[in-house]
This record gives C-alpha cells, structure tokens and sequence, in this order.
C-alpha cells in the first residue's frame, strides 16, 4: 500500500494554486490537505496538519519563501519543501541548500518534470533544473564577498546606490524605517562592512547590482 503524503500548497495566485493542487491530486501517494495564499496560513496550516510536503511559492505577500522555508525546517526538519517559483532564483540557491530544501522548479517546467520531481522527492533524492545544478557553489560556504542577499536585500541596495534615503526605501517597499534599517544592518554584516560607504562599495562589484 503506497503511503499517503500530505500536502500543502502556498502559492498568493490562485491560478497557479488551483493548477498546483490539482496537478499535485495526480501523483500516487498525495493528498492535498489544503491551498493557501501568505507565509501566515502556511505556518498556521502547518501547526495544524504537519504535512510531509509543501509546495512553497518564493513570492508571497508577507515573507520570502526563504524566510518561510527557514521556519518550517527550524520546525519540522524532515518536512519536504519544493520552491517553486516564477522568477529566477539561481542567487539564492546556496542558500536555499543550506536550509535544506528538497528541491527547486520553476513554474514553467512540465507537467511530467514535476511530477518526476515529486517522485524522485520521495525515493529521498533531489532534482534541479541543469540551469541551477550549474549555478551552485561547490567550494564550501559562501565567502564575505560571496554572499548570499535576498530580493528585498537586493533592492534596497539598488535603491541606495541610486541615492534613495531610508525613508523613501521603506515608502517603496511598504515596510517601516525601522524594518529597514534593521535589513541594512544584517546586509552590512553579511559583507563585514564597517560603514555604509563601504557596503555600497562591495555590492556594486557584486553580481546582485544593475545599472537600469
């Protein structure tokens, strides 16, 4: 008898969620036990069901998929999380290993990768798009000057290098100054900058920062 995984799909498009779930119903062995749209209904849902499975859309609404995934694995360290995303991720991809995901898909990959993916998932493997796999650091932990930032980290950077001021940054992007602030402290102390100067300095030679 195939045992039963239940599984919960995050994801704040409900297009994406209702063709996530209904695709996931296919697969041998899962149930899905629930779809919802912000990383607080995940953590809510997974308190409540502890699913074996969840399919975790990197942009929602509250917090990153980074940051969720982190909190479930903290939580419930045998529970597989699949990033599944729409934009691309290949900067955050030591990161997302070091949290221990169990795998990465775009939501433009076939039917049958994801369902493959699924069911290498759960003969205890991974899989990962060939453009990934080739993107990931093999040379043990990021250094200072490799580090990893995350899409909010990234845009307020861009916004600084620009000349934007911590009031305006926290305007754009719907946060407090204070939230901010405390964003730019963690990203100064990823780079072992001393000052904001040299913190600008780091990430324009980066791979994160664009001229546009």
């Amino acid at each position: 008898m195939i045992e039963v995984v239940k599984t919960l799909v995050v994801d704040d498009h409900p297009l994406f969620a209702r063709a996530t779930k209904t695709l996931l119903e296919e697969i041998d062995g899962i149930e899905v036990i629930g779809v919802v749209s912000n990383a607080k209904q995940c953590l809510e849902q997974v308190e409540l069901h502890q699913p074996g499975l969840v399919f975790l859309d990197y942009q929602l609404p509250d917090l990153s998929g980074t940051e969720v995934a982190a909190q479930l694995k903290n939580r419930y360290p045998n529970m597989h999380i699949v990033i599944f995303t729409g934009i691309d991720v290949t900067g955050i991809l030591n990161k997302l290993i070091e949290i221990k995901v169990s795998g990465v898909l775009s939501k433009e990959s076939s039917e049958r990768t994801i369902k493959n993916m699924v069911n290498c998932m759960l003969d205890g493997h991974t899989m990962l798009p060939l453009a990934f796999f080739h993107q990931m650091q093999l040379s043990g932990e990021s250094t200072k000057d490799d580090c990893v930032l995350l899409e909010e980290e990234v845009l307020m950077m861009n916004m600084l290098v620009k000349g934007a001021t911590h009031d305006q940054i926290a305007e754009r992007i719907f946060m407090s100054k204070r939230t901010v602030d405390n964003y730019l402290r963690k990203i100064y102390d990823k780079w072992g900058a001393k000052s904001r100067t040299e913190a600008l300095e780091k990430f324009i030679k980066s791979k994160y920062y664009t001229q546009a």
